[in-house]
């Protein structure tokens, strides 16, 4: 997807959509993502192409946004679908005017907000799962004794 090829014989133009800051010129799908999706997102389409497709479309209508105005990790698709992802500079490629270009790593979909309510609120969800994890971890260690 990085280069389309123009009506005109031999051109090429390098093809990326901006995202806050960064300019996303090719897609990446981790196999975690790939589970993800298939578990939390949607059952029929959970091949690497369809993810990719999908993730194409919602970024050049606009549809993706930061989660947290100051994190660049956590995002959203049409204000449900919470997903994370990592930035790279695509090595010796640039936009016209000579600035980087960045591949997208979609690291993992945590799921649609609108099926899982804690998500709403991703600080405090993550302090509950620690303090859920610790309390575990804490009564285990009490039966060992």
């Amino acid at each position: 997807m990085k280069d389309k090829m123009t009506e005109r014989w031999s051109t090429y133009e390098t093809f990326h959509i901006a995202l806050g800051d960064k300019k996303v010129a090719d897609i990446v799908i981790t196999n975690h993502a790939k589970s993800r999706w298939g578990d939390r997102v949607e059952s029929e389409k959970t091949g690497f192409e369809d993810i990719a497709d999908f993730m194409w479309q919602t970024l050049k209508q606009g549809r993706v946004e930061p989660y947290y105005r100051n994190e660049q990790d956590v995002y959203l698709i049409d204000d449900d679908l919470v997903f994370v992802a990592e930035f790279t500079v695509v090595e010796n490629e640039t936009d016209l005017a000579g600035g980087p270009l960045h591949k997208m790593i979609v690291v993992t979909f945590l799921g649609r907000m609108s099926e899982t309510i804690e998500l709403r609120d991703l600080k405090s969800y993550y302090s509950w799962l620690r303090h859920s994890r610790r309390m575990t971890l804490i009564k285990n260690s009490r039966k060992r004794k």
